[in-house]
């Protein structure tokens, strides 16, 4: 029998070109020369390998980062020759990797980040907010990671033909350790939602076979995290850590703290209670029904999708644990892993395709509907937080964690009473929790003043730690209520 072709990919390795040079080469060299890496790798690019005759000093060589599969850029102290719009080589190479969707390897050099070039302090930054930034202080070191990047990439593009985590095997299991109840109390629960139509046996063995969460009758690490009686006994990291600070930064005392562990359905449900549990509420009244509505300061439904989606796409081969955090300005939701190849935090913040890291842990979740799959799950998150006159969420990478920030309301109606602010300015405040923005121009004709009085409002309100400005001078200029709340001596 013909074996199947083994798939073959291209990497680029970018760097600023004098400083790092002996470490893209001995980074080329030991993947060609690697057995398992020069398997799966056959062309690695490097600029100097192009004939001296055929370079160009200020070609940026973005035709080939287009053209290979994998970026990897090595990032030190130097940011390199600029071009006219003052970027380097190095960044816009790495622009260009964002922007086409490709997987990116972030390497940095040594771990004091003062001793950077400004530019290259702030490509580093800008990196680490996207992807996983891998640090060494060697060359040896250097290998070591860019090996171990490489393996986990190959093997989730299933390079390596390898199983993935939520559809193989729960070593030691059997379907003794399956919770039939909760099985039964899915399938009720799924078929009010509207989400699942079973045909056939209804026994729980029949139902997990038709999500595919067995594998040759035993049960897979999806199913036990689903639906097991003790998820805990076979994986410890499935646990999701609570914290509640009065302050703004995470500093004792803690006010409180849980690690909760069980079912994944359990865990979200203890997650998103914690949270609402700590936040403000409003009762209304008994109008419409006999129960009094309550609305949070934080919609729920944010709460749950970015719980939900911390436990479901996380990495469960990491062994770090989801955290859930209450500030006094902001909910903080920590998930162990990066997003999956080709999606950016950019990218989260406009209409895409679902790409669920644990697709067997995803399906059943959608059918109870606490998950959609149509990835509309942060964009709805943006604009529920938009409606409830909230800052849009924050997502970013964390070092080996990807997090999202959902901002409080602290700038309330009496909070706002207690700024001695002007009239002008309190309507002002009011107009920004619903529209975002306001630029000099806008805020002239709302509130009926002139051009130099609205420059004074504003640069007021931005002194005063109440507004920041953003974008660059002129027409661009706009102000944006600032997240979270104004610090004082004693905190906010």
């Amino acid at each position: 029998m013909k074996k199947p072709a083994t798939s073959r990919y291209s990497l680029f390795i970018s760097s600023v070109q004098k400083e790092l040079a002996a470490e893209r080469r001995a980074v080329k060299d030991f993947i060609t020369r690697d057995p398992l890496l020069s398997r799966f790798i056959s062309d690695v690019f490097l600029f100097e390998d192009i004939p001296a005759r055929d370079r160009k000093p200020d070609d940026i060589y973005l035709s080939e980062v287009e053209q290979r599969d994998i970026y990897l850029a090595i990032l030190g102290n130097e940011y390199g020759w600029k071009n006219e719009d003052g970027k380097s080589p190095t960044e816009l190479e790495f622009e260009h990797a964002t922007e086409t969707h490709h997987e990116r390897l972030i390497f940095v050099k040594g771990n004091d980040d003062k001793a950077r070039e400004p530019d290259m302090a702030k490509l580093v930054a800008r990196a680490g907010r996207q992807v996983i930034r891998r640090r060494f202080s060697d060359t040896l070191g250097l290998i070591r990671e860019v090996y171990a990047s490489l393996v986990e990439c190959l093997e989730n593009r299933g390079a390596f033909r390898s199983m993935p985590f939520d559809g193989s095997v729960c070593d030691g299991t059997t379907l003794r350790d399956i919770d039939k109840t909760q099985v039964t109390a899915f399938v009720e629960t799924a078929e009010v939602t509207g989400r699942l139509k079973l045909k056939g046996s209804r026994t729980p063995k029949a139902v997990l076979q038709n999500f595919n969460l067995l594998r040759d009758g035993q049960p897979t690490n999806a199913a036990i995290l689903l639906f097991g009686k003790n998820p805990r006994r076979f994986f410890n990291n499935a646990q999701v850590h609570y914290f509640h600070f009065h302050g703004t930064e995470k500093q004792k005392p803690i006010a409180s703290q849980q690690p909760y562990e069980g079912r994944l359905l359990e865990v979200i449900d203890e997650a998103v209670e914690f949270v609402l549990g700590k936040i403000d509420r409003r009762v209304g009244t008994r109008v419409a029904s006999t129960q009094a509505p309550v609305t949070f300061e934080i919609p729920r439904p944010v709460i749950v999708e970015a719980v939900v989606n911390a436990v479901t796409h996380r990495n469960y081969r990491h062994n770090g644990f989801v955290q859930v955090i209450v500030f006094a300005d902001r909910v903080e939701v920590w998930n162990p892993g990066e997003l999956p190849p080709g999606l950016t935090p950019a990218l989260l913040r406009e209409p895409h395709g679902p790409i669920p890291r644990n697709p067997l842990i995803a399906e059943p979740l959608f059918r109870v509907k606490y998950v959609e799959k149509a990835g509309t799950g942060t964009t709805d998150m943006i604009a529920d937080c938009r409606e409830a006159g909230l800052p849009e969420p924050d997502f970013e990478q964390r070092g080996p964690h990807f997090v999202v920030t959902l901002w409080r309301d602290w700038l309330t109606a009496e909070v706002i009473a207690t700024l001695n602010l002007n009239d002008r300015q309190q309507r002002a405040l009011i107009h920004l929790k619903t529209a975002g923005r306001i630029g000099n121009t806008e805020y002239q004709t709302l509130l009926g003043v002139a051009k130099r009085t609205a420059h004074r409002d504003l640069t007021e309100l931005v002194e005063r730690g109440i507004l920041e400005k953003v974008g660059t001078t002129g027409k661009g200029t706009a102000y944006v209520l600032r997240k979270g709340a104004i610090k004082g001596p004693n905190g906010p």
